[in-house]
């Protein structure tokens, strides 16, 4: 019997930690700085349709719908407003088809009202969640709509923004992008700064995903309010990847009460995930092509799942993890880090264990390994957020 209890315990003990994880799931609101569903529906044709995406059953494809939210423990999804850069060329575009976006996403309230509820505030998150309802809080990804006219941010937050992604993959006329090289401003523009301090005064979070690092500390300069990174990671991890932020602007956002959201794209974890990538795709299509074979065949089907047992060349749950580490372990505490997987926009690249919303168990499990308390979990899970979105409201409102 000694001999049976030392060779199950662990694996009993192992089963009961992934028990708590998936209680904490549930029992705590899990918020996500970033999920791209608008866009996603615009994708699968509901312009052309003029229906919904039914996302309240599940879903073929994508990584998000209501079962496996709610397998997942997922309450509050950010729902990104994304405006691809090239829609800022033509003046007028970016707002029409934010507008756009925005009716979309409340029609899916409308559609599904005991599944869905827009949610304008933290305490509408947690009635929703008290009725067992899944929040669709919004957030602009991409400041190009409010174009010049300042009053513009106001509007935003009267149809429902909470935050805005200043820009995106390029320089926009509110500031620069980390994926530009061209500068245009130095950081913020002058108009950019009036952006600022709108949402300051009309009580819109300040997001500096996308932001070149210029733009970063000045906002850090600029802002009354703390800010969040919706869904960005640690550029330790990712050598020479802008788009993520170093340690001394983790730092630095952690000083001003801010929040950093973790990617989960796989390239946002690991350095090294573009290199792998490309020699497992590499074999796979040279495979294909050898055996005259598509990726539809039975055959191939077979032999892919195999390969990629052998040859996984994502990242996992574990550097997500490992990221979380990280921010804790540069601020000082566990007040200063969330979850942004930026589910329904980055893919394929999704880590091995976090390929949907129904996983987020995977990741709580890992951080209760790691020593996190129930207390950490729940900071993670929500509680951080909320508190940047409630001290945003609380500047507007002695504005």
């Amino acid at each position: 019997i000694a001999l049976f209890v030392f060779a199950c315990g662990p694996a009993e003990k192992e089963e009961s930690l992934f028990e708590k994880a998936n209680r904490l799931a549930h029992e705590n609101i899990i918020a996500d700085g970033h999920v791209d569903l608008p866009y996603r529906m615009v994708g699968a044709g509901f312009m052309k349709r003029g229906e919904v995406l039914d996302v309240s059953k599940e879903a073929l494809d994508g990584n998000f719908d209501f079962p496996r939210a709610k397998k997942g423990g997922l309450d509050a999804p950010f729902m990104s407003i994304y405006i691809p850069a090239e829609y800022q060329v033509i003046e007028g575009y970016a707002k029409t088809f934010a507008d756009s976006l925005i009716r979309m996403t409340k029609q899916l309230a409308k559609t599904y009202p005991d599944q869905f509820a827009i949610a304008y505030t933290a305490d509408d998150v947690e009635a929703n969640f008290k009725a067992g309802k899944i929040s669709l809080p919004m957030g602009m990804e991409n400041g190009a709509p409010v174009e010049g006219d300042i009053s513009l941010v106001e509007y935003y937050q009267k149809a429902g923004i909470r935050y805005i992604t200043l820009t995106h993959g390029k320089d926009n006329k509110i500031c620069d992008s980390s994926y530009d090289t061209t500068r245009t401003h130095g950081g913020l523009s002058d108009y950019g700064q009036q952006v600022v301090s709108e949402m300051n005064r009309v009580g819109i979070m300040v997001d500096i995903s996308h932001v070149s690092d210029d733009t970063f500390w000045q906002v850090m300069e600029l802002s009354k309010a703390p800010a969040i990174a919706s869904h960005s990671s640690v550029r330790h991890f990712t050598p020479g990847f802008e788009r993520n932020m170093n340690d001394d602007m983790i730092k630095k956002l952690g000083e001003n009460d801010g929040v950093i959201m973790i990617n989960f794209g796989s390239s946002f974890l690991d350095g090294e995930y573009r290199t792998r990538r490309a020699a497992y795709d590499e074999h796979v299509i040279n495979w294909l092509a050898d055996n005259e074979l598509s990726r539809n065949d039975p055959k191939a089907k077979a032999y892919i799942e195999e390969y990629t047992k052998a040859n996984d060349p994502w990242s996992d749950v574990k550097k997500v993890a490992d990221h979380i580490d990280r921010v804790v372990e540069l601020t000082g505490s566990t007040d200063h880090v969330g979850f942004g997987s930026d589910f329904d926009g980055v893919g394929d690249s999704l880590p091995t264990g976090l390929k949907d919303v129904s996983t987020y168990p995977n990741l709580i499990f890992e951080l209760l390994k790691r020593g996190y308390s129930d207390d950490d979990i729940a900071k993670m899970c929500y509680q951080n957020v909320f508190r940047v979105w409630r001290a945003v409201e609380k500047v507007a409102a002695s504005e």
